[in-house]
Parts: C-alpha cells; sequence; structure tokens
C-alpha cells in the first residue's frame, strides 16, 4: 500500500492514511489502500476494533478534486460515467467500512473536510482533537456532497446536516461534541491514547454480539442508509457536470475565489 499503513498493537488495529502533502485527500489510490487494509484486517482474529486516521496535520481534506477537474475536461458523453465511477468508489469504501465486523473508532486531528468528514462519519465512534474542524463545504465549490449529506443526517440529525450541508461552516470540536457527533475532545497529543483506550474497552465485547449490534445499528436501525449514499453519489455526479462546479473546483486548485455567475 502506497499511502495506507497498518500496525497491530494487541487486538487494535490502526489505519492510518498517510499522504500528508496533500492532506490525506481521497483520491482513487487511497481509496483502494483503504480497502486493503481493511480487508486484511477483517481476517485478523486478533484484532477486535480499529482505529482509522490520517498522518500530518489534518484528517482528510475530501474528495480528490483534481481528478473531479480532470474529469470534467472529458468529452459530455464520458463525463458523467467517468464522474459516477469516481463517487462510487468511494461509496463502495463507505459500504464497506459500515458494514465492516469490527467497531470502527475515527480519531481525527485537524480538519475532516467534505467525503473526509463522510469518511470519518461512517466509523461507528468518533473522537476529536480540540484543534479538529468538520465541515461538508461541497456547496461552496458548486458540488453536492451527496454520501456525506446522508452520513451527517443519520448520524447527527436533519438539523445539523442542514446547517453544515447548506452553509458549508464549519464546526469546532467543542460544537461537534455537544452535538453528539463526537467523544469529549482530548489535546491533540492524547488522541491516539483516548481512540486506543476506547478501541480496548470496544474489544472485550463478544465479538459476535459486537457483530451482530452493529448489524442492527447501520443496517436494521440505518436500513435505508445505504440506499441515501447511493442515491447521494448520483446527484454528486450530475453536479459535477455543471458550470458551477467547474468553476468551484478549478477556483479551488488555482487558490483563487470563485466567480459564480
Amino acid at each position: 500500500m502506497q499511502y495506507v499503513d497498518v500496525k497491530i498493537h494487541g487486538k487494535v488495529a490502526t489505519v492510518l492514511m498517510n499522504d500528508s502533502q496533500r492532506c490525506n485527500t481521497l483520491g482513487p489510490r487511497m481509496i483502494e489502500d483503504l480497502q486493503t487494509a481493511f480487508s486484511d484486517i477483517h481476517q485478523e482474529n486478533r484484532v477486535r476494533a480499529v482505529v482509522l486516521s490520517g498522518a500530518g496535520d489534518h484528517f482528510c481534506a475530501g474528495i480528490d478534486l483534481s481528478v473531479l477537474e480532470q474529469i470534467a475536461k472529458l468529452p459530455s458523453s464520458q463525463a458523467y460515467s467517468e464522474s459516477f465511477n469516481a463517487w462510487q468508489r468511494f461509496a463502495d469504501l463507505l459500504e464497506m467500512i459500515l458494514r465492516f465486523p469490527k467497531p470502527i473508532i475515527a480519531a481525527v486531528d485537524g480538519a475532516a473536510v467534505g467525503a473526509g468528514l463522510g469518511l470519518a462519519l461512517a466509523a461507528d465512534l468518533m473522537i476529536v482533537s480540540t484543534s479538529a474542524s468538520l465541515s461538508a463545504e461541497a456547496v461552496r465549490r458548486g458540488l453536492v456532497g451527496g454520501a456525506t449529506a446522508a452520513l451527517l443526517s443519520f448520524r447527527a440529525g436533519a438539523a445539523t446536516a442542514a446547517k453544515m450541508l447548506l452553509t458549508g461552516e464549519s464546526i469546532d470540536a467543542d460544537e461537534a461534541y455537544r452535538r453528539g457527533l463526537c467523544e469529549k475532545p482530548v489535546s491533540s497529543d492524547q488522541i491516539w491514547v483516548a481512540a486506543s483506550d476506547l478501541a480496548t474497552r470496544l474489544g472485550h465485547a463478544p465479538r459476535e454480539a459486537v457483530q451482530a449490534t452493529k448489524r442492527v445499528l447501520n443496517e436494521t436501525i440505518g436500513e435505508t442508509l445505504l440506499i441515501q449514499i447511493a442515491a447521494g453519489i448520483a446527484d454528486s455526479a450530475t453536479a459535477c457536470s455543471t458550470d458551477a462546479a467547474k468553476e468551484g473546483v478549478a477556483a479551488f486548485l488555482e487558490k483563487r475565489p470563485p466567480n459564480f455567475l
């Protein structure tokens, strides 16, 4: 794996996104590496819980917008299918995490943005540092974060989802805790300790009971979640073909304010 490191300590596995220069952006290779990591851990009987985190200053900056920019340059007859495929890869990763039989804790230090927030929300629990920020800012880029919208509404409710998705504004660690998105924030130098401690506690329960409880939460109570994610990525792919999305993505990559007409 090029962008993901896996370490196992006792009964806890750590999956570390390790592309700090690009803020652990979710490009095709990062997504593939994460799928490989979780597939490998699935086979490790000694692992009872997983901590997912990102190297460097940020958890994850979201989907790789340079990929969307390249797709936007394709003929319109190809652009939608390629855009859909890009978002489908992300949805497949989310489904893999949601169906994963062992509890997963997202340890978020720094920013979790857009699809990066969606990735953290797909985990069963979230630990954040006091310097963490969570945002779903697709709307500010002329995009639609459909999968993140489904997960945000599922985890935090429609009111929180509407505020974050429609404004694109970030919330800090204390606000995330107040809204029930995460455990009580800890300092950055304690986030690994807190996540590992929680993972160890989760590992004390019988694995059969944990697996069945995850199915109840994510597939019974959340019976429409995967359908909503699928519908969300279709909306995301459609939005990528608009002039607003092309301008929003270009402006971000060129580090300038967007000029929406």
